[in-house]
């Protein structure tokens, strides 16, 4: 198996420098070449050329995203990657041919013209936000969204493309109530349960 992880980590210097991203970039490497896998790696801040990232997915069976959530999102180095690298995977055919509809079916939907299927996709995030702020009706922010809502913008390309989308992981409250140790065990297990199926 072959998985490609994304760093979108993006360089604050003394406020957001990517350690904790790294740690988690590195479990999950070491994680899958030690079952024998093959790890490739884009880090975003250093560069990249679009077409090559086009092949990195049509060659990956996994696709990792690791990042900081800046403002309730990626920061916005993914974005323009994402702009990218979707927009040549579209007009190469090669991530996707078109949206899936057609003037000679119209019973086919919108987001059905994806070449990717059986690939997975899965984000994994560090959070300044206590995980308790998601997923609770009471909850003054994000009023009983989840994580899963919050990541729509990001899996939805991915789906439109034919990716499974698996579950989210995140280390949360990470600077006032970091449980590093812990994470990283329960990372470990995350992608156990959902990455080798």
């Amino acid at each position: 198996m072959k998985i490609l992880i994304i760093n979108a980590h993006l360089n604050y210097s003394g406020w957001s420098e990517g350690k904790l991203n790294t740690t988690f970039r590195e479990l999950a490497k070491t994680f899958f070449t030690e079952r024998g896998h093959q790890v490739i790696e884009t880090f975003i801040e250093r560069g990249y050329d679009p077409q090559e990232e086009v092949q990195k997915h049509v060659a990956a069976d996994v696709v990792i995203l690791q990042m900081p959530v800046n403002w309730f999102g990626a920061p916005w180095i993914y974005k323009k990657y994402a702009d990218e690298v979707f927009n040549l995977g579209l007009s190469s055919k090669v991530l996707l041919e078109d949206d899936g509809r057609t003037r000679k079916d119209p019973s086919k939907q919108y987001g059905t013209g994806g070449k990717m299927q059986g690939k997975k996709f899965m984000i994994s995030a560090t959070w300044n936000a206590p995980r308790e702020a998601f997923d609770n009706p009471k909850g003054v922010l994000m009023g009983g969204k989840g994580t899963v809502d919050l990541f729509l913008n990001i899996t939805s390309n991915y789906k439109f493309c034919g990716y499974d989308i698996l579950p989210d992981f995140g280390i949360f409250d990470i600077f006032k109530n970091p449980n590093v140790p812990g994470a990283l065990e329960a990372y470990k297990r995350h992608l156990e349960k959902y990455c080798l199926k």
